[in-house]
C-alpha cells in the first residue's frame, strides 16, 4: 500500500481546541464519505497533544515550530489512487476536500507527501 501523509498545521485564526474539533467532526466524516470515489482504503488523523512536551523535545533537537497533527489516507498503489482521482466523482471530492481543508488548515504553514511505508517491527 502507499500513504499520502499530511502534516498540518491550523489557520492561526483558530484555536487548538476548535481546529482539533472541526478536523475530527467535521473534515474526518467528508473525508469518510468520499472514501470510494477516491478508492482510499484508510484514513487517520493524529492530533497533536502535550504542546508543552513537544516543545521541549523540539527545543532539545533545534527543531522549529511545532505542527497541529498528521493526517495519513492509504491507497492499494498509487495507480488505484490515480484512477480514483480521475474520475468525475474523484475530482469532485477532491475539489470538495480542499475547499473544506481551506477553513482549518494553514496550506502555507503544512507539508504534504506520498510515501510507502517499511516497518522495521510491529510489537
Amino acid at each position: 500500500m502507499v500513504k499520502l501523509v499530511f502534516i498540518i498545521r491550523r489557520r492561526e485564526d483558530l484555536g487548538t481546541e476548535e481546529f482539533h474539533k472541526y478536523w475530527l467532526e467535521k473534515h474526518g466524516p467528508l473525508v469518510r464519505s468520499f472514501a470510494g470515489a477516491i478508492r482510499a482504503r484508510k484514513y487517520v488523523q493524529s492530533h497533536t497533544v502535550r504542546p508543552d512536551f513537544n516543545a521541549m523535545l523540539a527545543q532539545a533537537r533545534a527543531m522549529g515550530e511545532a505542527y497541529d497533527g498528521i493526517t495519513e489516507v492509504w491507497w492499494e498503489s498509487i495507480e488505484d489512487m490515480m484512477a480514483g482521482l480521475d474520475t468525475v466523482e474523484g475530482r469532485k471530492a477532491n475539489r470538495a476536500l480542499a475547499e473544506d481543508e481551506a477553513k482549518f488548515i494553514d496550506h502555507k504553514r503544512s507539508f504534504i507527501f506520498m510515501t510507502e511505508e517499511h516497518t522495521i517491527f510491529d510489537l
